[in-house]
């Protein structure tokens, strides 16, 4: 059961656990993006920390609820990024650690599914539709951390 978003005591932003789901092929690191619900850019499966669960294993709970996906989660944070997440008529900073989930399973309905479309790109094609900077970064240094 998601709760509030705890503040990092060092940023003051909320703290949230997301993962890039991927999967790899002999045309190489394809990661899947989903649309936000309300403003429907493209983003990475995230939510806020879970009471009782690790960071990497409520990530994966998040990718399962909101692009439909399950596989196998790294224990290790891959990296962060900071977003402005709008609540409302306001504006939350967050920092998202970000954890690569090989996906092994990509269901055809699953709880938000009514709520988000989803999309399998390269990650250079990711980083060009992501909007924050860091997100981006992030996506762009992925194929290489991957395919090692």
């Amino acid at each position: 059961m998601p709760i509030k978003p705890k503040r990092s005591l060092r940023s003051g932003k909320a703290r949230q656990y997301g993962v890039i789901p991927y999967r790899v092929s002999a045309d190489g690191v394809r990661v899947l993006l989903i649309t936000s619900r309300e403003t429907r850019r493209w983003v990475i499966p995230k939510g806020n920390p879970m009471k009782g669960c690790k960071p990497h294993k409520a990530a994966a709970i998040e990718a399962f609820e909101e692009a439909g996906v399950k596989g196998k989660v790294d224990r290790e944070v891959l990296g962060s990024f900071d977003y402005d997440k709008v609540v409302g008529r306001k504006s939350v900073p967050c920092v998202v650690s970000v954890f690569p989930l090989l996906v092994r399973e990509e269901l055809d309905a699953w709880p938000e599914a009514d709520q988000r479309k989803r999309a399998w790109v390269d990650c250079s094609e990711a980083a060009g539709m992501v909007r924050e900077p860091g997100l981006a970064d992030l996506l762009r240094s992925f194929e290489s951390a991957t395919v090692r």
